[in-house]
């Protein structure tokens, strides 16, 4: 099986790579070779598969093509412009969210003319897709309603797969990713950046700034279930799915207050007196359309598995980023 990854160099891209690597397989199909492609190089993988390396600009239509070369039999689609950039900058936002996403999947159809082609694809959206006015926990049929840029592109690349899938040019899955934390590494430009680095930035005994009320409610799942989102998509059948080919994924609803008193549990009031809250009306704008809870209740059945606690979420991340070891203040 011939993988490609487009958004490679990213957290979960790479977290994907060496899961699969260490899998060799998906769906009982040995791993032949990957392809790891980004904006900017991604890091050379370990282990004994085939590898290529690309650097290209998905907002290029000759990117696209130039990935279907050798028909890969499996994509997963990652790459994005986050959600406070997509906001700040349309044209940016667009081009990679909309345009790429839509560049990838003509070069697919079109790699199907000359010869039978249906690859499966993995396509990571997002629960920014909704807005208000919003239940408190959503439900498997309920509307879209973006109230961002960010959101908007998301949902058209639903539409998109799902018209691809039906037209048999792609065989897609699409999985709404919860806000992933927590995030390893240094704070990106996602205005939900901030659930993350309240955690992570305290647990390195640095100081991380809150923008918004404790009152907060957010949908949150580790890096390590969005992989197993991920590989289970990969792998399941798609008979399933019949039409509707985009799925909310499992995750748990913590206000940030809920968060906070987590930290306190595992690594003391020290911590938690790291956090500096200063209000940004901007992100606080933005986290206020976004959802609060999912029922999920679909993509359970279909065998998806989240997190059991957000106390589990913070071991993940203990045990994953930090080598079982907490800095602490």
């Amino acid at each position: 099986m011939k993988v490609l990854i487009v958004g490679a160099a990213g957290m979960v891209g790479r977290k994907l790579v060496s899961a699969l690597l260490a899998e060799g397989q998906v769906g009982g199909k040995a791993i032949s070779s990957l392809t790891l492609a980004d904006v900017v190089e991604p890091s050379p993988p370990g282990g004994a598969v085939p590898h290529t390396l690309v650097a290209a600009d998905l907002a290029d239509p000759a990117t696209a093509i130039r990935l279907m070369a050798d028909r890969p039999d499996l994509i997963f689609h990652l790459a994005a412009i986050v959600s406070g950039e997509a906001e700040a900058d349309f044209d940016k936002g667009y081009a990679i969210n909309l345009d790429g996403t839509r560049h990838l999947f003509e070069a697919i159809r079109l790699a199907g003319q000359a010869r039978p082609y249906c690859p499966r694809l993995v396509f990571t959206s997002s629960i920014a897709v909704f807005g208000e006015p919003l239940p408190a926990v959503i439900g498997d049929s309920h509307e879209h309603t973006p109230l961002t840029s960010y959101g908007t592109q998301k949902a058209i690349g639903e539409l998109l797969l799902a018209d691809y899938s039906r037209r048999g040019f792609l065989d897609g899955v699409g999985i709404r990713l919860p806000t992933i934390a927590v995030r390893p590494g240094k704070p990106n430009k996602a205005a939900s950046g901030f659930f993350s680095g309240i955690i992570r930035e305290p647990l390195a005994g640095l100081e991380a700034v809150l923008p918004v009320p404790d009152s907060v409610r957010h949908w949150f799942a580790s890096p390590r279930a969005a992989v197993g989102f991920l590989l289970h998509a990969a792998a399941m059948d798609t008979s399933l799915l019949g039409h509707q080919r985009n799925l909310s994924m499992p995750g748990l609803a913590v206000t940030v207050g809920e968060q906070i008193a987590t930290l306190e549990r595992v690594a003391g009031p020290g911590a938690v007196a790291l956090i500096r809250r200063e209000p940004d009306a901007t992100i606080a704008g933005i986290v206020a359309g976004w959802p609060k809870a999912f029922a999920a209740d679909r993509a359970r059945a279909l065998g998806f598995v989240g997190d059991a606690s957000f106390d589990e979420i913070i071991a993940i991340h203990i045990a994953d980023e930090l080598g079982g070891r907490i800095a602490g203040p």
